[in-house]
C-alpha cells in the first residue's frame, strides 16, 4: 500500500506486521501519484492531493483509501463507491482532542488570558481591565452533532451550561445532558454557538451575514471545523456591530485545501481580524496533540485490518 502522507508511524509498523508491504510518496504531484497507484491496494492520506473521479480510475487495483482524520472532503466519496473502494477516517482518534481545544481557546477569550500575559510581561498590572466572565450558566449551541460536536458537549457538561444541539441529518441523537433542538431555536437561545460540521457545498459560507443577523443575541462563535464554513468579512462586520461578541477560530476561510496558509496576498478582512482583541486565533490545530497523533493511526489501523 501507499502512504502519500505522513501520519504516526504506529499505522505502518501495525499493517506490516499483518502481511501488509509499505511504500512512501511524500513529496510526488497529484500526476504522479496517479501514475503509480494503479499498482497499489490501499493508500494512506491526509490532506495533499484531491483523491477525485479520474485518479479513482488509474487505480485498478485500489480496495480502500484510509484518510487520517475526520473530514473527507478532498475524497469524492460517490466515485469510490462506484468503484468499489472503500473509505476510511478516523474522526474517533482526534474528537477529544478538539473538544479540549474549543474549550481553552474559550476561556482564553472569557478571561482575556493573552491581553494579560502581554501587559504582565510589558510591565502592566491591571487586574481590573482584566475583569473576565463565566462560562457557567452559558447557554451553548452546538450545530453538528456528530464525533466533535459531542466530545465537545461531553467536556462542557463539567462547567454547568445549558447544551443545545442541532443536527440537520440526525434526531434523537442527544444524551440526557443536551437538548436536542432546531436551528430557529439555537440561534434564538445561544450565548455561544460552535460549528463542527462537515465540509460540503451545503455548508460552505454557513456562518455569513443572514446567518449572522438571523441570532437573537448577540453571541460568541468558535470554529474548529473547517475554515470554509465563516466568512470572516461578515464576521468581523458582526464584532463590529455587536451581533458577535467574540470568536474562536482555529480555522479560517483563507486556507489552501491542504490546510497550509500563505500571507503574501490577504484580503483586507484577514487584518481586520489579525488586529481584533476579541478573536482567539490558532493554525488548524485544535486535533493535533501528541495523543491524538498516534490515536489517529490506531483507529485507522484498526478498519484496515477488520476489512482486510
Amino acid at each position: 500500500m501507499l502512504f502519500i502522507d505522513r501520519v504516526h508511524p504506529s499505522l505502518e509498523e501495525e499493517l506490516e506486521n499483518n502481511g501488509f508491504t509499505c511504500d512512501h510518496n511524500y513529496k510526488g504531484s497529484y500526476q504522479e501519484v496517479k501514475g503509480e497507484i494503479g499498482q497499489y491496494v490501499g493508500m494512506v492520506i491526509r490532506s495533499r492531493i484531491p483523491i477525485d473521479r479520474s485518479f479513482m480510475a488509474s487505480a485498478k487495483s485500489l480496495k480502500f483509501i484510509a484518510r487520517s482524520g475526520a473530514g473527507l472532503e478532498n475524497i469524492d466519496l460517490k466515485a469510490a463507491e462506484q468503484y468499489g473502494i472503500s473509505v476510511h477516517n478516523s474522526p474517533e482518534g482526534n474528537m477529544d482532542a478538539v473538544g479540549e481545544h474549543a474549550i481553552a481557546m474559550l476561556l482564553c477569550l472569557f478571561n482575556n488570558i493573552l491581553n494579560g500575559d502581554r501587559e504582565v510581561r510589558a510591565g502592566i498590572w491591571d487586574r481590573e481591565g482584566n475583569r473576565g466572565i463565566e462560562l457557567a450558566g452559558k447557554t451553548v449551541g452546538i450545530i453538528g452533532f456528530g464525533f466533535m460536536g459531542s466530545a465537545l458537549a461531553k467536556k462542557l457538561r463539567s462547567f454547568d451550561c445549558e447544551i443545545i444541539a442541532y443536527d440537520k441529518y440526525k434526531t434523537n441523537f442527544a444524551p440526557d445532558y443536551v437538548e436536542e433542538t432546531s436551528l430557529e431555536d439555537l440561534k434564538k437561545r445561544s450565548k455561544i454557538i460552535s460549528i463542527h460540521l462537515p465540509q460540503s457545498k451545503e455548508t460552505m459560507r454557513y456562518v455569513n451575514k443572514d446567518f449572522i443577523e438571523s441570532c437573537s443575541k448577540a453571541f460568541f462563535l468558535i470554529n474548529t471545523a473547517r475554515g470554509s464554513h465563516v466568512v470572516i468579512k461578515d464576521l468581523m462586520d458582526g464584532i463590529a456591530n455587536g451581533k458577535v461578541k467574540g470568536a474562536c477560530l482555529d480555522v479560517l476561510e483563507f486556507e489552501k485545501s491542504s490546510f497550509d496558509l500563505t500571507y503574501d496576498e490577504m484580503p483586507e478582512s484577514f487584518k481586520r481580524l489579525a488586529d481584533s482583541e476579541r478573536v482567539i486565533l490558532s493554525p488548524h490545530v485544535a486535533g493535533w496533540t501528541r495523543q491524538s497523533y498516534r490515536k489517529l493511526s490506531q483507529f485507522l489501523a484498526k478498519k484496515i485490518l477488520a476489512q482486510n
